[in-house]
């Protein structure tokens, strides 16, 4: 027979089994339906989680970091402080010694529609500047970003999102339209399609990076000069009475603002190392840092393990699954073992009739394949009733809870990889069986 009509001939023959052995093969499906269920539930969610948020540019991107912190609390070993100084943020953005680079914080701003039954609400921002859009690849669908002027001028200018323009003027194209914030009046330049990274790289210390996405972008420096609410993590010390704006003027001895650089080659960013390396040894000699601690540039992905992003609980959870999905195979193969050596005389026959070890234990594997590919698909029905059990509990990330196509064929590997594996010891086993022996105790 060929290897396809072989393959088919093996498959009959498990079918054929089963029939025979309804209950036994049921606790096998069952057991490994169990496994892959638990398991498939926790990777997914790993999966989500720990996923690239920007495929393509995330190894372009990265997160500079530095200290300004005075000496006291200090330990040998800090790491350099997540956020920079203001002051830093706008000397490193003047500089531009990357391809593109922005500052940037989060901000809570008031929207004044200027439509019949709309009423006045708060809205969650993004203070940032122009490079924002194209180093991130923010996709718009009308207009584009503020040019680089704009920052400059402190231009009253936004950019909003596509369902806050369907909220404030029903949909279309809104450029050029007027939109009061903070009772001042700004000009809508562009509107970004649906674009919501997860998790949100660059701002973190919102509810674990997963929240909701922004749905307005103004220019920093404008958002400075109107003293608009920031918000966020802010880390100060030292006096800070140095004007009107207080923790968040351009002299304040506050961390708060998050900076982001685009390098296109390794060899920019052996640059920009030693360009940030060069800063903090001049900022060191003029007295505004004190501490020895060296710069970091971190990529993307870097610094979200920096962040862990990926909650304890979901590594705890993971691991957990998968020693249950193991305790599930060992019991199928426990299960498989006994089916197979119960079937001792009739593989004897057929080892008497000239089949080969080799193909009792290729029809051991098929069969074993077969079950795997049926708690496959119990499975995926327990992970799917898992995940959205997991969409009903009140965590940021809850809603990314879902099987892509990836984690779909993932579901089905690893059912059918894990009986496989099950299966090994109990076809070995019965490939053993002696046909002189089974034959006399007919």
């Amino acid at each position: 027979m060929t290897g396809n009509s072989q393959f088919g001939y093996y498959v009959q023959l498990a079918l054929r089994s089963f029939k025979r052995n309804k209950v036994l093969t049921a606790l096998m499906v069952v057991a490994i339906a169990l496994g892959i269920g638990a398991a498939m539930t926790t990777l997914t969610v790993f999966y989500v989680l720990s996923g690239d948020p920007l495929p393509g540019r995330s190894e372009h991107l990265f997160h500079p970091r530095m200290d300004p912190r005075p000496m006291a609390g200090y330990t040998p070993g800090d790491e350099p402080h997540e956020d920079m100084s203001r002051f830093d943020a706008e000397t490193l953005l003047r500089e531009k010694r990357g391809d593109r680079q922005a500052l940037m914080s989060g901000g809570d701003v008031a929207i004044e529609p200027r439509r019949d039954g709309l009423p006045p609400f708060r809205q969650i921002s993004r203070f940032t500047s122009t490079d924002f859009f194209a180093m991130f690849g923010v996709p718009f669908q009308y207009g584009g970003p503020w040019p680089a002027e704009d920052d400059a001028r402190r231009a009253r200018v936004a950019v909003i999102s596509s369902t806050l323009n369907e909220k404030l003027f029903g949909g279309g194209d809104s450029v050029g339209k007027s939109l009061w914030i903070d009772k001042s009046e700004f000009r809508i330049v562009g509107v970004i399609r649906d674009w919501h990274p997860q998790p949100t790289f660059y701002e973190l210390s919102g509810p674990g990076g997963f929240g909701e996405p922004e749905a307005l972008f103004l220019p920093f420096s404008t958002s400075r000069d109107l003293r608009m609410s920031s918000q966020g993590n802010i880390d100060c010390w030292g006096d800070n009475n140095v004007d009107e704006e207080g923790n968040r003027s351009i002299n304040a001895k506050c961390a708060w603002v998050q900076y982001w650089v685009e390098l296109g080659t390794p060899e920019k960013v052996s640059a920009y190392r030693q360009y940030l390396q060069n800063y903090v040894a001049q900022q060191r000699s003029a007295g505004r840092f004190e501490r020895p601690t060296a710069p970091k540039l971190d990529d993307l992905m870097q610094w979200l393990d920096f962040k862990r992003v990926v909650p304890a609980d979901v590594r705890l959870q993971t691991w957990l699954a998968f020693g249950f999905l193991l305790v599930c195979l060992l019991n199928t193969v426990g299960l498989l073992l006994a089916k197979f050596l119960r079937r001792s005389s009739e593989i004897g026959v057929r080892r008497a009739l000239g089949a080969t070890r080799t193909a009792i234990f290729a029809q051991c594997l098929v069969e074993a394949g077969t079950v795997g590919l049926a708690g496959g698909l119990l499975g995926l029905l327990l992970a799917q009733l898992g995940l959205w059990a997991v969409r009903q509990q009140p965590v940021s990330y809850a809603a990314l809870a879902r099987l892509d196509p990836t984690m779909l064929l993932v579901t089905f590997l690893l059912a059918v990889a894990a009986s496989v594996l099950a299966g090994l010891l109990p076809a070995w086993r019965a490939c053993q069986v002696t046909p002189a022996i089974q034959l006399k105790s007919q």
